[in-house]
């Protein structure tokens, strides 16, 4: 926890001060009545006087507690954490209220909180927060408001120090699909696996002939010296490499629920990754648009940490994505064939351009083209029409729905593989996709 001076604002007057004041004024209010004398509301107010210098002179002179919080240095988006806050005073007691300066913007439950510390005690404060955004953010130190003894005065200090999280996407599918086999881990995700149509490309193991076994599987030579029939088994081809082309541009800010379009495609992306990783295969990453990232094909499960750390804090900018761009710099960066699968928003104006980009791609590469479907549409779509804004807006949905299908029907007619999904949909599609390449020896 890093250190920070403990800044003290100047000392308040607590609602109860107002109370005496209006005492005091009904005393005085009493004196011209003649019901008091001047004497006793000089006293009163005199007594009055020293009471709030002393209790001001009391907190101003009460030390700050001491604070530590206690919380992971990294955090997934949108999962609820716990984080503690430890509170000790070295004096006499304390009454202070505990508010904790989290990162804004983050959901909170259970502060703040008013404690009574009595003297050398150490007190626990726990609370759930949940982050709502990726990146690198910081909490600055922890606001307590102390009570003065008598209660007349209070006064907020920052008493802690200052920590620094990341917050990366969500890794627990990740850390559940390790403890499965690939193709468990696929039907986890919810993809739809197709039975193999080929034996595969690479070899694997000899083993006794089964029924339903091609007569190409048969290693005749093997059979003679055994005498029995043995077969060939092969497995889909390992070391191939999955390059995963994410739009970081205006198309991906859009949002289904708490989270933008992009959270739920980097999700999507790491679950595919991971499961490709699995596989044997080599997994690169090109982010373009707005915020550029490069990670160059890697092969083994832990290359999965390396694309964490470089598209944690990747955020979608308001700009318009060059698609031809960014296809000029994957085919500088990645020579060896590859799938790629480009992640985007399509729409119809940028046809032109996404067409470009992709000849370009297929000179050498696989490409796949998974376009996002805004869960408003068809909610909009869905919706009684009871009047004529109603009629309106679902005839435009309706008109932009067409215009999206012929863009997609306009990749196909060029051999494009294109995935029309929502957001909920997208690991399943990619991973189902992905394992369908494979087993069908298209790379």
């Amino acid at each position: 926890m890093n250190a920070v001076a403990i800044p003290r604002a100047f000392p308040r007057p607590a609602p109860f001060v107002l109370a005496l004041l209006v005492l005091w004024s009904l005393l005085g209010i009493a004196v011209a009545f003649g019901f008091a004398t001047t004497t006793q509301w000089q006293i009163a107010g005199l007594a009055f006087a020293a009471l709030l210098l002393l209790d001001f002179a009391l907190l101003w002179r009460a030390p700050t507690p001491q604070v530590e919080r206690r919380l992971a240095d990294t955090w997934p988006i949108g999962i609820e954490r716990p984080v503690t806050l430890s509170l000790e005073t070295p004096q006499r007691g304390q009454t202070l209220d505990v508010f904790d300066l989290h990162p804004g913007g983050w959901s909170m439950q259970g502060l703040p909180r008013r404690l009574r510390l009595k003297r050398g005690e150490t007190a626990s404060v726990d609370y759930q927060l949940r982050a709502k955004a990726r990146g690198d953010f910081r909490f600055d130190g922890v606001q307590l408001r102390l009570h003065s003894p008598l209660r007349l005065w209070w006064q907020s200090r920052v008493a802690g120090g200052a920590q620094d999280v990341r917050v990366f996407p969500n890794f627990a599918p990740l850390a559940k699909f390790a403890m499965f086999s690939a193709d468990q881990a696929s039907r986890l995700v919810g993809a739809h696996l197709r039975r193999r149509r080929g034996e595969g490309t690479d070899f694997h193991q000899m083993r006794e002939y089964r029924i339903g076994d091609s007569l190409r599987q048969i290693d005749w030579k093997a059979t003679a010296r055994a005498r029995r029939l043995i077969s060939r088994e092969y497995q889909d081809e390992k070391n191939q490499q999955l390059v995963l082309l994410l739009d970081t541009g205006r198309r991906l800010l859009a949002r289904d629920g708490e989270l933008a379009h992009f959270d739920h495609v980097l999700d999507a992306a790491l679950v595919v990754a991971y499961l490709a990783l699995r596989q044997g295969d080599a997994v690169g990453l090109l982010a373009s648009g707005g915020a550029n990232a490069w990670v160059p094909p890697r092969r083994g499960v832990g290359a999965i940490d390396e694309l964490l750390r470089a598209t944690y804090a990747l955020q979608p900018q308001p700009v318009a994505t060059d698609f031809l761009a960014a296809a000029t710099d994957l085919s500088v960066r990645q020579r060896r064939r590859s799938l790629v699968m480009l992640v985007t928003n399509l729409r119809d104006e940028d046809m032109d351009d996404l067409l470009a980009a992709i000849t370009m791609l297929r000179k050498r590469h696989l490409v796949c083209v998974a376009s996002l479907r805004e869960g408003s549409l068809d909610a909009a779509l869905s919706e009684p029409v009871n009047d004529l804004p109603g009629a309106i807006r679902a005839g435009a949905t309706a008109q932009y729905l067409d215009q999206r299908n012929a863009a997609h029907e306009a990749l196909r007619n060029h051999g494009v593989m294109v995935l029309d999904v929502a957001c909920d949909q997208l690991a399943a599609s990619l991973v189902e996709r992905y394992l369908a390449v494979k087993r069908d020896g298209l790379l």
